[in-house]
């Protein structure tokens, strides 16, 4: 009987081969039952919440909350279609122990649509500005615990000016090619998540043409 149940369980379980397209479903959202703010800094809030998920399972989980980040792929193709610049920041970050190279990336102010704060934080950071913007890609960054979206933006058409970085920021930029880049993740010396993101996605899109 034990085994019978067993050999169930694992059938519920057993992926199943996709042979066309993927059927994306969202589905709904948990139902929380109890929430609490266990920490609430500058930055952003941490709850602790008992939920009940869509499949029935009463769980608890620790979810980090803030106003959402925007990240900018801006993109100098004066010279090279091709092989256009691309922007990056050399900066130090704590958590991960070391400099990462980086697109430009920040948190939005409480209020601010996601097209001002990049237009904002593009400026602040780089001194840049664009003429043209577009949507290019949003995605998680870490669903297990932060409930963030992060919304890539192609920045294009580039016109330089005086950056305003913020007191606790100090950050180098390059103009780096773009197959230099792609080189660079290849060889595992580009390690952040939204500039593999933003920089593998936008190679395919342009060799799509």
């Amino acid at each position: 009987m034990a085994k019978k149940k067993k050999q169930a369980e694992q059938a519920e379980t057993a992926a199943v081969a996709v042979r066309k397209t993927l059927k994306v479903r969202p589905g709904k959202e948990a139902k929380v039952l109890t929430s609490k703010v266990s920490y609430d800094g500058p930055l952003f809030r941490v709850l602790s919440e008992e939920i009940r998920e869509p499949n029935g399972n009463q769980v608890k989980r620790d979810v980090i909350r803030h106003n959402g980040s925007v990240v900018i792929l801006a993109v100098d193709s004066s010279k090279s279609r091709k092989d256009p610049l691309i922007l990056i920041e050399r900066q130090f970050r704590h958590a991960a122990g070391q400099y990462l190279y980086e697109v430009p990336a920040g948190k939005m102010d409480k209020g601010e649509k996601r097209l001002s704060a990049a237009k904002r934080e593009l400026m602040e950071e780089t001194g840049y500005r664009a003429k043209k913007w577009s949507k290019l890609v949003r995605y998680f960054a870490s669903p297990g615990f932060l409930g963030e979206w992060m919304q890539v933006f192609l920045a294009e058409e580039l016109t330089p000016g005086k950056a305003q970085p913020e007191e606790d920021e100090s950050l180098e930029l390059q103009f780096v090619p773009l197959s230099e880049l792609l080189r660079l993740i290849d060889t595992g010396e580009i390690r952040d998540g939204k500039t593999l993101v933003s920089v593998m996605l936008y190679d395919r899109l342009l060799r799509r043409g």
